[in-house]
């Protein structure tokens, strides 16, 4: 899976409330809470965000209360991935259930607001196409890129209850369970 968006930089401790104000947790619909994503750091970042786009930040992105509400109104934004030093762990998870692909790189300095960058999930590279450098990360496990692919965790499970999805076990397709993946660690 290739991605391909525009910067947009923020710094550390980046928390869910940043991400998304807890008044706004009325809903769940993910252009709704797009509108609003990131206002109280950024006020228009909504309205600058085009599909595709890429989040790049510092360390401990995500951190916070638990809501799935964060990464919700990211994907709302068009943000096609996250790329950040390091996340912290329910972002983790709520990403994966939204359908949000993140990546965990330490060289962000290299990283402009504004670069254009495209990723390579599969082989765990970033290339700078306004810098002409390339980026090693971790790949992102084929059976993540199929929950981003049916767009998110539910989906991935209907689809293995359906025999729709290449990545689940026969175990799977019959119990409606996700496979256990030991591989994947951030």
């Amino acid at each position: 899976m290739i991605l391909k968006g525009k910067v947009h930089k923020f710094g550390d401790n980046i928390n869910t409330d940043d991400i998304i104000a807890a008044k706004y947790l009325v809903t769940t619909d993910e252009k709704e809470l797009a509108r609003h994503c990131l206002e109280n750091i950024a006020a228009d970042f909504s309205k600058k965000t085009a599909p595709g786009d890429i989040i790049v930040a510092g360390k401990n992105f995500g951190c916070g209360s638990s809501r799935e509400h964060a990464p919700r109104s990211i994907k709302g934004c068009g943000i096609s991935a996250v790329i950040a030093r390091s996340f912290a762990g329910i972002f983790f998870r709520n990403a994966i259930n939204v359908g949000l692909p993140f990546l965990q790189l330490q060289g962000i300095d290299r990283i402009s607001d504004g670069d254009l960058l495209e990723i390579d999930l599969a082989g765990g590279i970033i290339r700078n196409l306004s810098k002409n450098q390339t980026y090693k990360t971790q790949p992102f496990p084929g059976f993540l890129q199929e929950i981003i692919k049916q767009g998110g965790l539910m989906n991935y499970i209907k689809g293995c209850q359906q025999g729709l999805s290449p990545t689940c076990s026969q175990r799977s397709r019959r119990k409606g369970t996700v496979p256990r993946q030991d591989k994947f660690r951030l």
